[in-house]
């Protein structure tokens, strides 16, 4: 795949959430002046999730109506208790089988593998996120759902919300994931409590996903021109850097364009204390500058897509009783699809942040100390080429990306963090 696809297929993802747009201004203005009762406001999202799934996937929109599907029937006929396990391993299992076999397609047959599909299983992802959240609340009675087999009709008016939260068009695309309890205060709160107008702070947010743009295109331009094998190492190396920064500031365009599609629809507003101004962002998945500005691995871990990152830390981390760390990284590279690139990505990011651990607390200086801001400034800069080997690893998926790693030698970067782990595990023994 050429950097030039890679700059212009992201761009129909772009439009089909800007096209929705529309649509999330006039569900908030319908349901700001009380035109939709809480039944249609949950009709609404639920519908126009279910019309964007088969407008922009097609036949594959089914892998999203049969999880669904599947969810629900589990909620109804399974303990809450035991609600979790099931919908968790079943979940898996589905978005796995659908991951190997575009592998097989692509690696195996050496067919192309229609872009529908790829977006199908990207929002399947997302989905699994949004029902083990649920499944988890249910496990940890922090929701309950009174499903009465008796009446019918009082069964659909407590799985409505359920269904709109699953198939809500403002995060069917792309996130960011809120908790089912507050997707439901949000919905009764956009009449009784309603929020300002939101269409100044989409407007900022979608000049800022332009300049994003902007910048990528820029950066695409210069890696056509350029040729890293044939450059000496540092230039090289500037060269993993800046590939790097164009497959990040994609996801940075997509969070924001998401911001702005629940902006739009009225959530994610944050109340301030009096005399502050609105705060638009209850619901993001990270700024460009906050994540960028991160002077350690463990840091940018945190920040990096930050709602995945709660929901990875709840899910695995606080679950696991031995290895965390690793066990959550490793269940991301089963959730994102175990190509080759994601188990060396993933794996490195996993030692990295372990090595970041014990490599600061080893060597940080004293806050008085005058060499503090360049240790800062030095850390920064590991930190920045270190992610950039893991993105260009996991982002490439095949030996493409490993074997542009080494050409620049910018791969040794994290392989000395590493090393530098053991000698001071050594060193501290």
């Amino acid at each position: 795949m050429g950097l030039t696809s890679w700059f212009w297929e992201p761009h129909m993802f772009l439009m089909h959430q800007c096209f929705s747009l529309p649509f999330a201004f006039l569900f908030f203005f319908l349901a700001k002046r009380g035109h939709l009762s809480l039944t249609y406001r949950y009709l609404f999202v639920s519908v126009g999730g279910c019309v964007l799934a088969v407008v922009t996937m097609g036949i594959y929109s089914s892998l999203l109506f049969a999880s669904t599907l599947v969810f629900i029937l589990l909620v109804c006929s399974v303990d809450p208790s035991c609600v979790h396990a099931w919908v968790f391993g079943i979940q898996m299992l589905w978005q796995t089988f659908w991951h190997l076999l575009i592998q097989y397609r692509e690696y195996y047959l050496h067919e192309p593998v229609s872009i529908r599909l790829f977006l199908a299983v990207s929002c399947s992802m997302l989905l699994t996120q949004r029902i083990t959240s649920v499944s988890m609340d249910l496990q940890e009675k922090r929701v309950r759902l009174t499903l009465s087999a008796s009446s019918k009709s009082k069964a659909c008016v407590t799985l409505l919300p359920l269904i709109s939260y699953i198939f809500s068009f403002t995060t069917l695309l792309g996130g960011p994931l809120c908790s089912y309890s507050r997707f439901v205060s949000s919905m009764a709160g956009i009449s009784l409590n309603p929020p300002p107008n939101p269409l100044g702070v989409v407007f900022l947010k979608l000049m800022q996903v332009l300049l994003l743009e902007v910048v990528r295109y820029c950066l695409v331009h210069f890696l056509n021109t350029h040729d890293p094998s044939n450059s000496i190492t540092l230039y090289g190396i500037l060269w993993v850097l800046a590939l790097a920064l164009t497959l990040r500031i994609q996801y940075y365009s997509h969070w924001r364009i998401s911001e702005c599609l629940n902006n739009a629809a009225g959530f994610g507003f944050w109340v301030q204390a009096p005399g502050e101004p609105p705060d638009w962002s209850g619901l993001s998945d990270g700024d460009f500058w906050t994540i960028e500005a991160s002077s350690r691995m463990s840091q940018f871990a945190r920040r990096w897509n930050a709602t995945t990152a709660s929901w990875l830390r709840r899910l695995v981390y606080r679950r696991c009783n031995r290895f965390p760390l690793f066990m959550t990284f490793s269940f991301s590279l089963w959730w994102h699809g175990c190509h080759f690139g994601h188990f060396v990505g993933f794996l490195t990011w996993a030692a990295t942040v372990k090595a970041d651990y014990h490599i600061h607390s080893y060597l940080q200086p004293k806050p008085s100390s005058m060499w503090r801001n360049i240790y800062t400034c030095l850390s920064w800069i590991n930190t920045q080429i270190t992610i950039a080997c893991i993105v260009t690893a996991i982002e490439l998926r095949n030996t493409s990306g490993l074997r542009l790693l080494s050409l620049t030698y910018i791969g040794l970067f994290p392989l000395f963090n590493i090393i530098l782990l053991f000698v001071i595990k050594v060193n501290t023994v």
